[in-house]
């Protein structure tokens, strides 16, 4: 009795103390397992009472019959669990989301960063996953990240909670803004998960979400795997046997949150995509410059629409550059930006032996250090000379360049103008006089 009392202001502190959520059964537990030989369950629970200083009132609500597997009742909660940050030793605050089976009374408790859409997707997501299957019907509270403009008859939906129901192939019933006590199954869920999760968390330290969670997930299994009061079942055990079987299967492909942008195909033909701080742009077909299209995009893929058409996916990227398929560029800007030392190559193979074996030793590793971008303009130039001049005319020079090892364009200019010039029925002389402008040059001296 003495010990009683001398715990007493400790069990009282905790009972009427409402953020700690904390129960008479858990404290009862705590009891027994540092006093054995203490009071029972009925005697530690009417001395509590005769000391308790009030009690709470009862508020009824109307009990409702739920089918097997039809609805998941979701909410957050009102107080926040937290963590604290190693680096900078603060107490980081989040969000308790919590689900709720209401035939089997099972419940999914995760905690999140925030209201924000993005994160209730997401613990909605792996809610889903959890159990397993879908429910044909979602019932939300009217909070932001679901519900845009509440109605009794036609509430408005988020269009990305509207986009996962398609995904997952749920409906989405908001709860009646002016009717709380419809959901007041996911209301008695939540202050569960504070009486038997949340208290038995409080004297834990954790150091991140993960590990948040990870205790959050064990106090959450113990839950469903004990025995109702007044039922000779567990939550886990009437779920599995009533609504487990009854749910749709889960997608193959996991759901990721869309994004929309309205944005202007550029002159370029890309559209400039800017998000968490990160620019990068993609491309569409060139046809559709100066129009304005519709991009729709994930973590994962990028779309682009014009006029409600598909005309270009893309892998989403998440830093600066450019995406594009070489298809959507028009030809000059295709032959700009597919310019390579293979692409030379390729391109003089179509022309001459002579010519391919010059390119492919200008870009020859062995004789030159330099980038291969600087030889792009030479090559250029050189096969642009079969438009003003005979390919037999170019591909002399080739050779010659070849066999004495020039490899600028002034001297394979000059020496193509010089053999221009001597050119004759005969193969021509090598050392015959040169152009006018050039008087002074020997025919040597264009191999130097």
């Amino acid at each position: 009795m003495k010990e009683f009392l001398r715990l007493l202001p400790y069990f009282r502190e905790q009972l009427t103390n409402r953020k700690l959520h904390v129960t008479r059964q858990l404290l009862w537990e705590e009891y027994r397992q540092t006093h054995p030989d203490g009071y029972g369950k009925s005697q530690f629970y009417d001395h509590l009472k005769q000391n308790l200083v009030a009690q709470k009132d009862v508020t009824t609500v109307l009990a409702k019959t739920y089918k097997p597997g039809e609805k998941l009742m979701i909410d957050f909660a009102g107080d926040k669990l937290s963590y604290i940050d190693t680096e900078t030793g603060e107490i980081i605050k989040v969000e308790v989301f919590v689900a709720c089976m209401p035939h089997s009374d099972y419940i999914y408790v995760i905690c999140v960063p925030s209201q924000r859409t993005e994160d209730f997707l997401f613990a909605l997501r792996m809610c889903l996953e959890h159990l397993g299957g879908v429910p044909p019907i979602v019932v939300p509270d009217n909070l932001k990240a679901a519900v845009i403009t509440p109605d009794r008859h036609e509430p408005e939906l988020n269009t990305a909670l509207r986009d996962m129901g398609n995904h997952y192939h749920f409906t989405v019933l908001p709860c009646d803004p002016a009717s709380p006590t419809q959901k007041a199954l996911v209301e008695d869920a939540v202050r569960i998960a504070y009486n038997r999760i949340a208290a038995k968390l409080r004297g834990r330290e954790f150091h991140s979400l993960l590990e948040l969670n990870a205790g959050v997930e064990e106090q959450n299994m113990l839950l469903n795997q004990t025995r109702m009061q007044k039922r000779p079942y567990t939550r886990e055990e009437r779920f599995h046997a009533m609504e487990k079987p009854l749910l749709q299967p889960l997608p193959e492909e996991v759901f990721e949150m869309r994004y929309y942008a309205d944005l202007k195909v550029g002159s370029n033909n890309f559209v400039e995509l800017r998000h968490d701080k990160v620019t990068h742009f993609y491309s569409a077909p060139y046809i559709y410059i100066g129009r304005m299209a519709r991009v729709i995009f994930t973590r994962s893929w990028v779309k682009i629409y014009v006029d409600n058409q598909l005309v270009a996916t893309h892998t989403r990227k998440h830093d600066y550059g450019h995406t594009y398929e070489p298809e959507h560029m028009a030809s000059n800007s295709r032959a700009i930006m597919e310019r390579s030392a293979a692409y030379y190559v390729s391109w003089a193979g179509k022309k001459s032996e002579e010519c391919k074996a010059y390119i492919s030793e200008i870009f020859n590793p062995q004789r030159t250090n330099k980038p291969e971008e600087v030889y792009y303009r030479l090559c250029g130039a050189i096969l642009s000379s079969y438009k003003k001049y005979e390919s037999s005319l170019v591909d002399l020079t080739c050779r010659q360049c070849l066999d004495n090892r020039v490899f600028t364009y002034k001297k394979f200019e000059a020496i193509l103008k010089h053999n221009y010039i001597t050119q004759s029925d005969d193969e021509p002389c090598l050392f015959a006089p040169v152009p006018t402008n050039h008087v002074n040059m020997r025919g040597s001296d264009y191999f130097k």
